[in-house]
């Protein structure tokens, strides 16, 4: 089993920003695999899936961003699964813009959503693929930008970083080995 979660806020006026690259690449995931989000469980929107007899949980929790971990936990608890289990995507201010990195484990960064996950579920062992957001030539401050609209410019740019991290959460699902998943998809 897999649980692929994918942070962002569920307000419509959230839909196009930084913030929301995870909402947009678990929702290509759900597209990839032909299902969709009905069912609403754990504070989260949630669609199943079946990869070679492997259930596959994705998940657009709505607690918003900074409350992600408690839908993570409450979902980690209904499946039964473990953070073995658990694939998270999400936008990272740390890295350049439409890059995606692929990670077994590791610190929440700046990112509070990130920071719940792990203050909730008790550990940061667990995959995150990030879809870097970091622009150089702009100078805001952090909540001021993640909470901004992608500009037209770079809309591109960002849909096929989405679909890159929505592959490799596919990937992982198919039970691919993580340093093969790193190898074709960090970039």
């Amino acid at each position: 089993m897999k649980i692929i979660v994918g942070l962002g806020n569920p307000e419509e006026k959230y839909i196009k920003t930084f913030h929301n690259m995870g909402y947009i690449a678990v929702g290509d995931v759900a597209a990839k695999l032909n299902v969709k989000f009905k069912k609403k469980e754990c504070e989260s929107f949630t669609a199943e899936a079946n990869i070679g007899g492997e259930k596959i949980i994705l998940a657009r929790p709505v607690t918003y961003m900074n409350n992600s971990g408690r839908a993570v936990k409450q979902l980690l608890s209904r499946y039964k699964a473990s953070a073995e289990d658990l694939v998270i995507i999400y936008d990272d201010y740390d890295i350049p813009k439409g890059s995606v990195r692929i990670r077994p484990s590791g610190s929440a960064g700046t990112h509070n959503g990130m920071r719940s996950v792990i203050a909730e579920i008790g550990t940061s062992a667990f995959v995150r693929i990030r879809v870097g957001i970091r622009d150089s030539m702009v100078d805001i401050p952090i909540i001021n930008y993640v909470l901004s609209e992608v500009r037209k410019e770079d809309y591109e740019l960002f849909i096929s970083a989405c679909n890159r991290a929505a592959d490799a959460a596919i990937a992982l699902a198919k039970g691919e080995a993580i340093e093969s998943v790193m190898t074709k998809y960090n970039g």
